[in-house]
């Protein structure tokens, strides 16, 4: 049990029979009436988003959340074989607890994995990895000067945006968050 004053990005709640995640929050002391909590909330089963306001001091139940670092192997179906760095135990997490992430997975590449009743949750990558462009068109000559994108497939399968100028086969910094291009890396 906690209040709503140890709140912080990334604790999960357990409301309802149902685990949240906190994805933002926000104190707010109006000058008329009590204070209270703004949070936005992620259903770490569903990835369902939602804003929830609560009063100043109330308390809330946390979900005890073991987070491990895990290798990715390789893919198994429509599971992800992660293996822990510390037992080498093998371990099968589903599709939908990788979610998104899957965009930016690598074999052999390092992410947290967060259990609740030694129930998988979700992973969390870094918030930035490096991916070499699989396939992108060649710019066109007049372009380079509007900073115009083009769209840029991933050694992943993902798609991205990426400046005219990129070519196939760049290694470029992609932000796990949201799928934005932040820069080339140099070799």
């Amino acid at each position: 049990m906690a209040t709503t004053n140890d709140l912080k990005n990334g604790l999960v709640l357990n409301l309802e029979g149902q685990l949240w995640t906190v994805q933002a929050f926000q104190h707010v002391k109006p000058g008329k009436g009590g204070a209270f909590v703004r949070t936005t909330l992620k259903n770490v089963m569903t990835g369902k988003v939602v804003d929830k306001t609560f009063n100043a001091g109330t308390k809330v139940d946390t979900a005890t959340v073991d987070r491990r670092d895990m290798t990715f192997l390789y893919k198994d179906g429509q599971d992800f074989v992660f293996m822990d760095g510390d037992t080498f135990d093998q371990l099968n997490i589903p599709a939908s607890a990788v979610g998104d992430n899957a965009n930016y997975l690598l074999e052999n590449q390092v992410a947290q994995v967060s259990f609740h009743e030694e129930a998988p949750l979700f992973i969390e990558l870094p918030t930035s990895v490096e991916l070499v462009i699989s396939h992108t068109d060649p710019g066109l000559q007049g372009d380079r000067s509007t900073g115009g994108t083009k769209p840029a497939t991933l050694e992943t399968g993902a798609e991205i945006q990426v400046p005219l100028f990129l070519e196939t086969g760049t290694k470029v910094k992609v932000d796990t968050r949201d799928g934005r291009y932040l820069g080339r890396v140099s070799s």
